[in-house]
């Protein structure tokens, strides 16, 4: 278990930093990771996670990035199924990061694939994948985060930092193994442990389609 579970918080820096090196974000974003705190870091890393995905999935006309966008896609999100329609489903997570501190409001809700039929778009050269569909990503109140902590049916996983301190901490130490942090007392984690191990692999293949690496 130790071997496998360090991959987490690299999930969540990769994905976020996947957004700003898209080059599309303007400095006053980038500067959210510095110097935010609550509801502003949690509009910033929702939206740097929803652009890192479109960054990943986006094919363009490049017959090389459409090749990386489609395997990344299918390595992580295509799950074949004989008992479901056409033999396919979708990965479809659903991830809740807070703070131990409700007062620092900082509540992100993320959905993997949640809607499978807008994951790809119609066009006259056949179908492309949707790069704002395979990752919803939001900042929501301590009230609606209170409530779907406690729905099963709408959150797979809660990864609960100990304040926003900690959470600008790991994105500067990315590195940073789950298990030290768990001893440290910087997170919590509640939920459907598979969904951990899931949200890692896809953090490490998103690593591996930024860098080139294997």
């Amino acid at each position: 278990m130790h071997a496998t579970i360090p991959s987490l918080p690299q999930g969540i820096h990769y994905l976020m930093q996947s957004g700003i090196n898209t080059g599309e974000l303007n400095g006053e974003l980038e500067g959210l990771l510095d110097r935010a705190g609550g509801r502003i870091l949690a509009s910033g890393m929702a939206a740097l996670i929803k652009a890192g995905f479109g960054f990943l999935i986006y094919e363009g006309l490049d017959d090389d990035k459409a090749k990386k966008a489609q395997t990344f896609f299918e390595e992580n999100f295509v799950m074949r199924d004989p008992n479901a329609e056409g033999g396919i489903r979708y990965y479809q997570g659903q991830f809740l990061i807070r703070t131990r501190k409700p007062e620092d409001d900082m509540n992100v809700y993320i959905r993997f694939c949640p809607d499978p039929d807008d994951l790809y778009i119609p066009t006259p050269i056949g179908q492309l994948l949707n790069p704002t569909a395979i990752v919803t990503a939001e900042a929501v109140s301590e009230a609606e985060a209170e409530l779907l902590e406690h729905d099963p049916d709408r959150v797979d996983l809660v990864i609960r930092f100990k304040d926003v301190k900690a959470i600008l901490g790991l994105v500067e130490r990315p590195d940073a193994d789950v298990v030290q942090l768990l001893l440290e007392n910087l997170v919590q984690i509640t939920g459907n442990f598979g969904h951990m191990f899931k949200f890692g692999a896809i953090g490490k293949s998103a690593q591996a389609t930024l860098t080139g690496s294997d």
